[in-house]
């Protein structure tokens, strides 16, 4: 399941809608512009992991706290969740200017107001945090980062890199963030953010 995938089942199927509604955005809009940014937050999180960043990566997916902004969007989209939103994003896309660059280009791309996309990103982000953390417990994540003699961040990393058959399963992880739904972890490289 993409990570595009798992937004589509926020709050039953609705979640999306109802975030589109909390910016006074179209559905159809708010349907393309997902379309466009999950799998560009998938590909800069696995970016972030083949760098070297993966403990970073699964620190910010900690917090099972956070899981309630998948289920409600009105909670995503309030003040703390874009907040929340916007850290993750400043994570994932190595700072603000990245997280605007890719404001810019989806809103460009789809036809939306700059300053929509700009409030909408965050919210979804938040969105999609809590989506992954609902899916991968803290119990979960602790194992990944794995203090167990098979689980080391450097069997880790090469586990999620697909070069090595020990360490932690991170098959679910993956999964989620497959940009394309195509399996692969390394081929959904944005070129900048959108293809």
């Amino acid at each position: 399941m993409s990570l595009l995938s798992l937004l589509q089942q926020s709050q039953n199927g609705q979640g999306l809608g109802a975030l589109a509604d909390q910016f006074g955005l179209d559905a159809d809009k708010a349907s393309d512009l997902t379309a466009l940014l999950a799998p560009a937050l998938g590909s800069a999180a696995k970016q972030q992991a083949a760098s070297g960043n993966l403990e970073t990566l699964l620190g910010a997916l900690k917090g099972e706290n956070q899981a309630t902004l998948f289920d409600d969007a009105t909670a995503a989209a309030s003040e703390a969740g874009q907040m929340q939103g916007k850290a993750f994003l400043d994570n994932l896309l190595g700072g603000s200017d990245g997280a605007d660059e890719l404001t810019n280009q989806a809103a460009a791309r789809v036809g939306v107001d700059t300053s929509i996309v700009q409030q909408f990103l965050p919210a979804l982000a938040a969105m999609a945090q809590g989506g992954l953390q609902k899916n991968l417990p803290d119990a979960s994540l602790d194992t990944m980062t794995g203090s167990s003699p098979a689980g080391g961040l450097v069997s880790l990393a090469t586990k999620f890199l697909g070069a090595d058959s020990k360490g932690p399963d991170l098959s679910m992880l993956t999964n989620l963030l497959d940009a394309d739904d195509d399996g692969s972890v390394l081929d959904d490289i944005m070129g900048k953010f959108l293809k």
